[in-house]
């Protein structure tokens, strides 16, 4: 018989052993929400959980499971040959530990293949969630990467993060790169899988004497900072990073390549355009829907975002604020790591 656990339980199962959690709900609930690391292999598709879905408030419960099981039934070697491919042990769950883990867990036990099942599903994951961040210990101090629009912070803290460094990638856990472009080329999060990435990046860096972060707005996106966060980033100490205009130039085109979706960078544009000098906006367009984005990109940080970023950086005090002049991406790094090492050993 398989065995229910808790949700600490699967924690201390994942930091003591290989273990693997599998989601046994449809593609599109484990797409929109799931516990990070695990994989899905689904009892149902979209179109069949609306089905049965539609059966149980239609027609009733019976009926739903009486469908319910015809679909599973047709599906069942399929199911077994992929869990009998996974090594390690096994934990899997579905919305609130019902009747989707339920039989699945049976069904393997039945044919020999131990697991366990997630007592409350996902729902007990994601209430979990929402206490740790409602109620947050996180003593390390926030260090910001800031700077004009082009000026590599994406591309600093993903190098220090190879290097070790303690990072919080806020960008990429929303799929998104704060900017009217920001999701072009990317799979945006909504709250809860922001929510989730976050909380583990939190547990991780819970020890750290610092962690890194770069200076966003409230709102990435789709998704929301929490104000704690939010808060700590506005008081922590500010690393402003000042870059030539055609290095900030070269980095966008670089990250965002917007030859490779020119219609949609056209489209992001116009929902600005309105709020550039009508000349300059109306060269941008010509610039985009012609494909020179080098001047394209030039002329939007100097009329839209270069004037914007001047007035959010007078908001901190000259104590909290340190500029590190550099020539490129390279050099700024240089610079990061020598401002990082004074601050480890104060």
């Amino acid at each position: 018989m398989f065995q229910d656990i808790t949700l600490q339980d699967l924690f201390n199962k994942q930091n003591n052993e290989p273990h693997t959690v599998i989601d046994v709900r449809s593609p599109k609930e484990y797409h929109d929400a799931t516990i990070p690391g695990s994989i899905n292999i689904p009892i149902f598709t979209n179109d069949e959980r609306a089905e049965v879905g539609t059966l149980y408030k239609q027609v009733g419960q019976d009926a739903a499971k009486e469908r319910g099981l015809a679909i599973f039934s047709a599906k069942l070697p399929e199911f077994i040959a992929a869990f009998n491919q996974i090594e390690t042990t096994k934990t899997v769950f579905c919305w609130r530990g019902g009747m989707r883990s339920k039989t699945a867990a049976t069904v393997l036990d039945l044919m020999g293949i131990e697991v366990q099942r997630l007592t409350g599903g996902y729902r007990i994951y994601r209430q979990w969630i929402v206490g740790m961040l409602d109620n947050p210990e996180f003593k390390p101090d926030v260090l910001v990467l800031n700077g004009n629009t082009g000026s590599g912070k994406t591309a600093l803290l993903k190098q220090l993060s190879q290097k070790g460094y303690p990072v919080l990638d806020l960008e990429g856990m929303a799929g998104h790169r704060g900017s009217i472009f920001g999701q072009i080329g990317l799979v945006p999060s909504n709250q809860k899988k922001f929510e989730s990435l976050l909380v583990e990046k939190l547990l991780r860096y819970k020890d750290a004497p610092f962690v890194l972060l770069e200076g966003e707005s409230k709102r990435i996106g789709k998704v929301t900072i929490p104000d704690f966060l939010y808060n700590r980033k506005e008081q922590g100490l500010q690393l402003f990073i000042d870059l030539p205009v055609d290095e900030r130039v070269r980095n966008i085109l670089d990250d965002y390549q917007p030859w490779n979706s020119p219609d949609k960078f056209l489209e992001a544009f116009r929902l600005i355009k309105k709020r550039i000098h009508t000349p300059i906006a109306a060269e941008i367009d010509h610039d985009l829907q012609n494909g020179n984005y080098h001047n394209a990109v030039k002329l939007l940080l100097e009329y839209y975002y270069d004037p914007k970023y001047e007035h959010s950086a007078k908001q901190f005090p000259n104590g909290r604020k340190i500029h590190l002049q550099a020539t490129n991406i390279d050099d700024a790094l240089q610079q990061i790591e020598d401002e990082l090492t004074e601050v480890v050993t104060k």
